[in-house]
This record gives C-alpha cells, structure tokens and sequence, in this order.
C-alpha cells in the first residue's frame, strides 16, 4: 500500500508535467524551461520538493495528450509539414548522414516546433562550406553532445528552409556509432529511410481515414 506522501508526490508531478506541456504546445518553451515554470506556477513559494519534478518522457506523454484533446485538428497536418520539410533539408545534405531528432521525430511537433537535425563529417568546416556555397544564411551556435556532459559541445548552423528553422548540430564521423540505437527500448534519431517510412505510415492512416479521397 501506498503512503499519502507517496500518492501526494505522484500527483504532484503530474500536476507539473501537464502544466509544463501546456507552455511546450502553446508558448513553443523548451522541456527544461517549461518544467521551471510550471513548477512555480504549482508550487507557489512553497520550498522547492526535487522529488516532484517530472522527467522529460512524462512531460512527452502530457504534450501528446494535449495535442489529441486540443490540437486534434491541426497538429498531425503540422506534424507532417514538418517532417516533409525535414525529409527534402536531409536529402539535400545527404552526404553527411543526416539524422532527424526531437518533436518532428518523436511526433509531438507542433506550431512552435522547428527542425532537429544531427550531421557527420570529418570536419564541421566541411558541413559549413557545403551550405554557404548553397547561399544558406546560417546562425552559428554550440549545442551539448548527444552522448552526454562528458563530450564536449557541438558547433550548431541555424538556417531557415521553407521558412521553417532548421538547427543542424555537426559531428565527427565517429560519433555515428551507436546513433541509431534506441535507448531504453525508445528512438531518439532516425535516418531518411526512418523518415519516409514515417510519412508513408502518415499517408496510409489518411487514406484509411478518408478511402474517398
């Protein structure tokens, strides 16, 4: 049996968690900020209780629900917009083993959401020339390593492609080792050929929706 303290503490932090979903699908706030806000929001000035923050994979499975019970109309259109444009930005940089992360992946994207990409090359200098010689403007900024703290951050081109914001984080070679592998039974990157399986299953759910069209 359960204590009360126990049953508090859950509700608690599923309280929070479907206060921080509501600023991700509304405000556009990362996971992180989010959970900060709404932790104040439920908490007041109380002194602050560790133990009732929500993990990332909670907050996830409140902004799904959000989208099903709000955003039922519009989010699975945007989420397939997005990841059409994901899937043309990582054929375009094919030659550097795209991999597409993030809400356009795992399929909470929604108005706010822009374009997660992971590139690898033997220089990141070879990535950067790649896209200015296609006239890219780009917004140069670091992003933490995929594989934790203990590796330093990654340089990140920032770019707009079809007017959607596109943050593609630039690797060594070496660091696709593994990217593919699903952690904790769940995956966190796919390739093109992980995309377009995704937009097939997409459209095949539309045509069994609506068979007249």
């Amino acid at each position: 049996m359960t204590t009360d303290a126990f049953d508090d503490s859950a509700l608690l932090r599923l309280e929070i968690a479907a206060a921080a979903a509501r600023l991700v699908a509304q405000d556009g706030a990362d996971y992180a900020s989010a959970k900060r806000k709404a932790a104040r929001q439920v908490l007041g000035d109380a002194p602050g209780r560790p133990n009732v923050l929500p993990d990332n994979d909670l907050i996830e499975e409140q902004v799904r629900q959000y989208n099903a019970l709000f955003l039922a109309d519009s989010q699975p259109a945007r989420l397939f917009q997005l990841r059409t444009i994901a899937l043309q930005v990582m054929e375009a940089l094919q030659q550097f083993h795209p991999l597409l992360s993030g809400p356009v992946l795992n399929g909470t994207a929604g108005p706010h959401d822009e374009i997660y990409l992971q590139l690898f090359a033997e220089s990141a200098k070879d990535i950067h020339i790649f896209l200015l010689n296609k006239n890219v403007l780009l917004d140069m900024s670091e992003s933490p390593h995929f594989k934790g703290a203990r590796y330093d951050a990654v340089e990140t081109a920032s770019f707009l492609w079809k007017n959607e914001g596109v943050h593609a984080a630039m690797y060594a070679l070496d660091d696709m080792r593994g990217a593919l592998k699903p952690r904790d039974g769940k995956v966190l990157r796919t390739d093109i050929a992980g995309l377009r399986g995704l937009l097939a299953a997409s459209l095949a759910a539309r045509q069994a929706d609506h068979p007249d069209h």
